[in-house]
């Protein structure tokens, strides 16, 4: 963990708490190895009316993020502060779990299951999880004889073009809860009510990531 001692910004004070949930979950996360370099990024909603969020700064170490690591962005992706860091170039993906989704929480890993794994079902569309003990860990499970679909979408620098896929998966499919998906060789996102329940399914979703890796690859 960083132990700088925590000097916030003016407009990032009121999140320190928010802030060092996030800081908490990227020393977490890299020590896992699930948020490696300068890879993924993490978000919490400090704002419905209009929507807001706290987001991780682009570039920076999940491991050691300090307290100002974070910016602050409209529904749209844009900033709301001037002058203050550059926010992931992922946000809009952020953005659509927070309004379509209603996610409290937005957690995006770059694992080398998710990402071996992402690519290996791509030509299916996604993975599903049938008959696992810790499906029940996950938002409305509540047995092992379940299952739970998780969508695989392919990688582009077209952030804009990428959420477009994932909002028209979300039309498509609303009878089907959406808790997360993959994209192809890069990494999971998923997300909650809250910080606590998006961790959660990033540990179940990981956890379940590993044991189909695994049995494949014995």
């Amino acid at each position: 963990m960083n132990r700088e001692i925590d000097l916030f910004a003016p407009h990032l004070e009121p999140f320190a708490k928010d802030i060092q949930g996030l800081r908490n979950v990227g020393q977490q996360f890299w020590t896992r190895g699930w948020s490696r370099g300068t890879s993924s990024n993490y978000s919490v909603v400090i704002d419905r009316n209009p929507v807001k969020l706290l987001i991780t700064a682009s570039g920076k170490d999940k491991g050691h993020l300090g307290p100002n690591d974070f910016v602050v962005v409209d529904e749209n992706g844009k900033g709301t502060v001037p002058d203050q860091a550059k926010s992931s170039a992922e946000t809009l993906l952020h953005c659509t779990a927070a309004t379509r989704s209603k996610a409290g929480a937005v957690l995006h890993t770059h694992s080398v299951w998710a990402t071996t794994l992402s690519h290996h079902f791509f030509a299916l569309g996604g993975i599903r999880f049938e008959d696992f003990e810790m499906l029940k860990g996950l938002d409305g499970i509540t047995t092992h004889e379940s299952s739970f679909w998780l969508p695989i979408f392919d990688n582009t620098q077209d952030i804009p073009a990428l959420q477009k896929q994932v909002v028209q998966y979300l039309d498509d499919h609303p009878d089907e809860k959406c808790l997360g998906y993959l994209i192809r060789r890069h990494g999971l996102y998923t997300w909650g009510k809250d910080l606590a329940e998006a961790t959660r399914h990033i540990e179940v979703i990981e956890f379940l990531l590993e044991c189909l890796g695994r049995t494949l690859h014995r």
